[in-house]
């Protein structure tokens, strides 16, 4: 089943360059099986949700002290230890992302080098080198590649199938759709 321009006009009213993201969305859900109406609809919304409708492609990290507890609790337990990270995207996620998700230490800087980007959010080395294998394409050496719409829409299909993402979303979309 292939999407619609007025499918994805319902499911994601803000969307800009809807010609561009029609055709890349379409060819990442054949490419991973998002077929029927219930994945299509999960998936959709998982999407729109996570890139605020394609919108956003990227984590960009600039939050205040306060969001930063909240956040990152067992990090950040006083605004004290919030302060030198607030609104500094690359000190943060060095700090953060440090030694877990295949990264490095915070000197390494792959928390910043491997923060979160795509639709659907790709975040660790780790999980970069395994989209890499995934997709034929080398993230671990241009991270900033799952900016483009071909690359994000392929990723966000790629966890969408492989992290179980409709066994834990789907049911739920069904229902909503039903």
């Amino acid at each position: 089943m292939e999407l619609s321009a007025k499918q994805l006009a319902t499911a994601m009213p803000a969307l800009r360059a809807p010609r561009v993201w029609l055709s890349v969305l379409n060819e990442a859900m054949e490419r991973f099986e998002i077929d029927s109406p219930a994945h299509i609809a999960a998936f959709l919304a998982q999407v729109a949700r996570n890139s605020k409708e394609c919108r956003y492609l990227e984590d960009d990290l600039r939050y205040p002290a306060e969001a930063l507890m909240r956040m990152w609790p067992q990090h950040f337990p006083t605004l004290a230890t919030a302060r030198p990270f607030e609104r500094n995207p690359e000190k943060l996620a060095n700090f953060v992302y440090s030694n877990r998700l295949g990264n490095g230490p915070p000197e390494s800087c792959d928390g910043y080098r491997y923060r979160g980007r795509g639709l659907i959010r790709i975040i660790g080395r780790a999980n970069y080198a395994s989209a890499s294998a995934a997709l034929d394409v080398d993230l671990e050496s241009q991270p900033e590649t799952l900016l483009e719409p071909r690359k994000a829409a392929m990723s966000a299909a790629w966890i969408w199938r492989t992290r179980g993402l409709f066994e834990r979303r789907g049911a739920r979309a069904l229902r909503l759709i039903a």
